[in-house]
């Protein structure tokens, strides 16, 4: 596979990985190695970042939209994304609350939608 997609799968930021991993391609056994004995440069980045936009989001507790809509464009650390849950700007105050709103109604949905199919 591309190494993007390994990446992906791997919940790290392809960009921040070393050189080496950029440039071959990954067999189902080498992903398969990496996620069950993590090299040392793998363990560092899952826990200091750069962290790709998926998981910043999450960590943040936002949508992607979100992030864009608050001008984070970029990979962002564990201590960057600990400084904005201390800070708290205002932006990421409003798209949690945004983004609650919304898993609400998901929520709300899929509970009205499987009380049809058990009467219907």
């Amino acid at each position: 596979m591309k190494p993007a997609t390994a990446a992906k799968k791997l919940d790290v930021y392809l960009p921040a990985t070393p050189a080496e991993f950029q440039e071959s391609r990954i067999t189902r056994t080498d992903l398969a190695a990496l996620q069950a004995d993590p090299p040392q440069w793998l363990k560092d980045l899952r826990k200091n970042g750069p962290h790709p936009k998926n998981l910043v989001a999450a960590k943040l507790g936002v949508s992607i939209a979100g992030l864009a809509r608050g001008g984070v464009t970029d990979a962002l650390t564990t201590e960057q994304i600990d400084q904005l849950l201390v800070e708290k700007p205002e932006w990421l105050v409003a798209e949690r609350e945004s983004y609650q709103t919304v898993l609400r109604e998901e929520r709300r949905l899929k509970a009205l939608r499987a009380e049809q199919a058990r009467e219907g």
